[in-house]
C-alpha cells in the first residue's frame, strides 16, 4: 500500500509538472502578437468592431488568465476610418478555475490613456453605432433557422436551466488620464470630461467599495469649465437590483461663460440608493453648498421606468441673496433700495415629474416678508409658471429701478409748467393761463413683446400689506393668467387709504401693436393722498369715487395717451379745492358791479366744497366734460370744457350761481342782494393741471355783458318808478327797450 501510495504521489506530481511546463510552453513560445490579424478579424466579425493593435500583446494563463494591450484605437466597421476610442495601456488578469463557476475573480484592473471620442454627424448618426452588432450575410438566417430546426430536447432543456448568476471579484480599478468627448455636427455642442482619475478598493458583490474619481468637465455651448471630486462606497447586489452609493462626497468648483467670470465653489453629500426592482431611488440626508448658499433636503424617485416622479423636501437658511448672486456673476437689475434681497429664507416641499417642477407647501421669507403657498411650473418647454402664494408684507418699490432722469420732453414740459404756476401769483387778480404745448409723454417701448408673447401663468395672490407706486395696498388680492399672447388681470381687489380699489384689464400683445383695456374703481379714496405719493402737488382734497372703462393700443407713454379711449365718472365728497379762493374772486366780481372797492385782503386761499361731480368721455387722449357740478356753500358751479392728456392741460369754461344771501361775505363790498340772486357769473379755467383751481380767472368779456344787463334792469326799474302813470305804456316799453339794447 505504500509502494502503490508512493506511486499516485509521483504521478500526480508529473502531472502538476506537466501543467507547469504546458502553461511555460505556451506563454513562452506562444506568441499572441502573431495573431494580430486573426484577433482583428474577430473582432470585425464577432462584434462589429475595428481593432487595431499599435503595440504588444502581453498575457498569461496560469493560473492566473492575463491580458495586456498597449497603444490600441476602436472604431465602428461603419465609420473604420473614425475611431471613437484609443488606449494607451489595458492592464487585467482572471483566475482560471473560478470561471468554470461562473465566477470572476481578477487582480488589479489597470486603464490608462483612455481617449473616448463619441461624435454625431450632422445626418445625427454616431460613430459608435454598429459596435457589438456582428457583420451578416443572407446566409446567416437560413443556417440560423436550421439549427433551430435541429436543436435537440437536451438543448431546450439546457436552455430553460436558469444560469448561475455572475459574480465579480475584483481586487481594484484604476483608470488614470482618461479622456471622453462628445460633439454633435448638427448642434455644434461639445462637451468633455477630461483628466479623468479613478481609483476603487475591491469590487465584490453586497460589500463595501470605496471609490475616488477627479474629472474636469466642460462645454461650449455655453463655455464651462468645472473641477470635481467624488468620493464615497459603492455597493451593489445583482439578485437584488439594489446599488448604493454610501456617504457620498461632492465638491468642485464652476467657471464660465454664465457666471461672468466668477467662480462657483460647490459641494453636496449624503446617502444615494437606486432599487431597480421596486422602481424607485433616493437621496437622503442630503447636503449642499454654493458659495454662501447652503442647504438640506432629500430627494425621492419613483416609477423609474415609465414615467418618473420625483418628491422630496428642501430646506434653505438665510443669506444673502444679492451676494450670492454677484459671486455666481448674474447681475442684478438696478433696483430703488440697494440693500433689497439681502435676506432669503427658504423652506418647501418639492413634487415634480420629467416636464415639470412644483415647490409645494413653500415657506419664503425673503426681506422680512413672509410667503406662503405653492410656486412650479407646470410644463418646462412652455415655461408655464403656476404661483399661489399669500405673504404677510412686501414692499415691490424697493425691488422696482430707481427713478429714471426725466427725458428730454418732459424737462421741456416741466420748465413750461414752472413757468406757468410762477405767473400765477394773487387771487386771481393775474393774467389767466396760457394752455401747455410742451407734450408730456415718452416714445420709448415699455413692453417685451416677444416675452410676453411666450408667457403661460396663472397668478393668485393675497398680500396683506402691500406698496406699490408708493401705494398702500391693504388686504391686497390679485388674480392674473396669460396665454397665447393675451394678458388678463382677472381680478385686482385692495384697500386704499381707508377706501377701496377695484380693477381688472388685458393686454393683447398678438396684434404688431398690442390692446389694452381696463376697468377700475375708487370707493372713497381721499385723492389728495393719492396726488402726494406720486409727487404731485396737492390741487384738490376729497373723498373721490371713480368708474372708468378705457381702451388703448400701442407700446409707449405717448401712443398709449394718443389712443385712449373711453369713459369716466367721478364725485369728490367733502372737498377742498387748495391755494383757490372763488369765493374771492367772486366778491371782487361783485365789487365791480357794486362799484366799491374791497376793504379787507382775503380771508383764507381754498375752497371748500360738499360735491364735485363729472362725466369724461375720452377720444384719441383728450377728455371731453360737458357735465362738471360742484356743490359750495352758497354756490352752485356748473361748467364744460376739456382735459387734454397729451399735454396735461385743461379748458373749462364755468358758470358760478349765487344762491343767495346764505352766508356773510368776505368783504362789505361784495355784498350780495336780491339782484345778483339766480345770476351766472362766468369763470375761465384754463392751464396745466398741476395748477388746479389756481388756473381760473372771471371772464371778463362775459361779465361786462351781466354787468349791462344788470344796468339796464336797473334804468328801467327806475323809468317805472319815476314815470309811473305819467306816459303812455306804449312809450315806456320804447325806453326799457332803448336802454335794454
Amino acid at each position: 500500500m505504500k509502494a502503490l501510495g508512493k506511486i499516485l504521489g509521483l504521478v500526480i506530481l508529473g502531472l502538476l509538472l506537466l501543467i507547469v511546463a504546458l502553461g511555460f510552453a505556451l506563454t513562452h513560445l506562444f506568441d499572441p502578437n502573431d495573431y494580430k490579424d486573426e484577433i482583428r478579424a474577430l473582432a470585425r466579425d464577432k462584434a462589429g468592431l475595428e481593432l487595431n493593435i499599435a503595440g504588444d500583446i502581453g498575457w498569461s494563463l496560469f493560473p492566473w488568465l492575463g491580458l495586456e494591450l498597449h497603444d490600441t484605437t476602436l472604431a465602428s466597421v461603419r465609420t473604420p476610418q473614425q475611431p471613437f476610442a484609443d488606449l494607451r495601456m489595458l492592464g487585467l488578469s482572471v483566475r482560471v478555475m473560478p470561471l468554470l463557476n461562473r465566477e470572476v475573480q481578477m487582480s488589479d484592473i489597470t486603464l490608462n490613456g483612455l481617449n473616448l471620442m463619441l461624435a454625431r454627424d450632422e445626418n445625427g448618426k454616431g460613430n459608435w453605432e454598429g459596435v457589438g452588432q456582428p457583420e451578416t450575410n443572407e446566409a446567416q438566417p437560413e443556417q440560423s433557422q436550421s439549427a433551430d430546426q435541429t436543436q435537440t430536447p437536451a438543448d431546450e432543456q439546457a436552455a430553460e436551466k436558469p444560469r448561475r448568476p455572475l459574480q465579480l471579484d475584483i481586487d481594484s480599478l484604476t483608470i488614470s488620464d482618461a479622456r471622453v468627448t462628445y460633439h454633435d455636427a448638427k448642434t455644434g455642442q461639445q462637451f468633455s470630461a477630461e483628466g479623468i482619475e479613478l481609483t476603487t478598493g475591491a469590487i465584490r458583490e453586497a460589500t463595501s467599495i470605496p471609490l475616488k474619481l477627479n474629472a474636469f468637465f466642460g462645454s461650449n455651448k455655453p463655455v464651462m469649465r468645472a473641477r470635481t471630486e467624488l468620493q464615497g462606497a459603492l455597493r451593489f447586489d445583482n439578485k437584488l437590483q439594489r446599488y448604493q452609493l454610501e456617504d457620498l462626497r461632492l465638491s468642485g468648483e464652476a467657471s464660465g461663460e454664465p457666471l461672468q467670470g466668477k467662480t462657483l465653489s460647490f459641494s453636496a453629500q449624503g446617502q444615494l440608493l437606486a432599487d431597480l426592482a421596486a422602481d424607485v431611488a433616493e437621496w437622503t440626508s442630503l447636503k449642499f453648498t454654493a458659495n454662501q448658499l447652503r442647504g438640506l433636503g432629500e430627494l425621492k424617485l419613483r416609477n423609474l421606468q415609465n414615467q418618473p416622479k420625483v418628491a422630496g423636501t428642501l430646506s434653505i437658511a438665510e443669506f444673502n441673496l444679492r451676494e450670492f448672486l454677484d459671486s455666481a456673476g448674474q447681475q442684478l437689475p438696478p433696483m430703488a433700495d440697494s440693500t433689497a434681497l439681502t435676506k432669503a429664507e427658504l423652506v418647501t416641499r418639492l413634487a415634480g415629474t420629467a416636464t415639470s417642477l412644483t415647490f409645494e407647501e413653500l415657506n419664503l421669507k425673503l426681506d422680512g416678508s413672509t410667503f406662503t403657498g405653492n410656486v412650479g411650473v407646470s410644463d418646462f418647454a412652455k415655461q408655464a409658471l403656476r404661483v399661489d402664494l399669500k405673504g404677510d408684507r412686501l414692499n415691490l418699490d424697493r425691488y422696482l429701478p430707481p427713478p429714471e432722469k426725466e427725458n428730454a420732453a418732459g424737462a421741456a414740459r416741466r420748465s413750461e409748467v414752472d413757468a406757468t404756476e410762477a405767473a400765477v401769483i394773487g387771487s386771481g387778480t393775474t393774467p389767466l393761463p396760457d394752455k401747455p404745448t410742451q407734450h408730456a409723454w415718452s416714445e420709448e417701448s415699455v413692453l417685451p413683446i416677444s416675452t410676453l408673447r411666450s408667457l403661460d401663468t396663472r397668478i393668485k395672490l393675497d398680500i396683506g400689506s402691500f406698496t406699490a407706486i408708493q401705494l398702500p395696498l391693504e388686504n391686497f388680492a390679485l388674480r392674473a393668467r396669460t396665454a397665447g399672447g393675451l394678458l388678463t388681470l382677472e381680478e385686482l381687489r385692495s384697500g386704499l387709504y381707508n377706501g377701496r380699489l377695484e380693477a381688472s384689464a388685458s393686454v393683447d400683445v398678438r396684434p404688431e401693436a398690442p390692446l389694452m383695456t381696463a376697468q377700475t374703481r375708487l370707493v372713497r379714496v381721499p385723492v389728495e393722498r393719492l396726488m402726494r405719493s406720486q409727487g404731485e402737488k396737492e390741487v384738490i382734497k376729497g373723498l373721490i369715487n371713480l368708474d372708468s372703462d378705457i381702451q388703448t393700443r400701442g407700446n409707449s407713454q405717448k401712443a398709449w395717451i394718443d389712443n385712449l379711449n373711453g369713459k369716466i365718472g367721478f364725485i369728490i365728497d367733502n372737498g377742498i379745492l387748495v391755494d383757490a379762493n372763488l369765493e374771492q374772486q367772486l366778491c371782487r366780481a361783485i365789487s365791480t358791479l357794486n362799484r366799491k372797492p374791497l376793504a379787507s385782503e382775503p380771508r383764507g386761499k381754498d375752497t371748500p366744497f360738499r360735491e364735485l361731480k363729472g362725466n369724461l368721455t375720452l377720444r384719441n387722449g383728450v377728455a371731453s366734460n360737458p357735465d362738471l357740478k360742484a356743490s359750495i356753500p352758497g354756490l352752485t358751479v356748473n361748467g364744460q370744457g376739456d382735459v387734454d392728456l397729451r399735454v396735461l392741460g385743461m379748458d373749462y369754461r364755468v358758470g358760478i350761481l349765487v344762491e343767495g344771501d346764505k352766508g356773510e361775505m368776505p368783504d362789505p363790498a361784495c355784498e350780495v342782494n336780491e339782484r345778483y340772486v339766480g345770476i351766472e357769473w362766468p369763470l375761465r379755467c384754463r392751464g396745466p393741471l398741476e395748477l388746479g383751481a389756481k388756473a381760473c380767472r372771471f371772464d371778463n368779456d362775459r361779465l361786462g355783458k351781466i354787468a349791462a344787463r344788470l344796468a339796464g334792469e336797473k334804468l328801467n326799474k327806475t323809468i317805472e318808478e319815476k314815470l309811473g302813470d305819467k306816459v303812455s305804456p306804449e312809450l315806456k316799453d320804447a325806453l326799457k327797450g332803448l336802454f335794454n339794447r
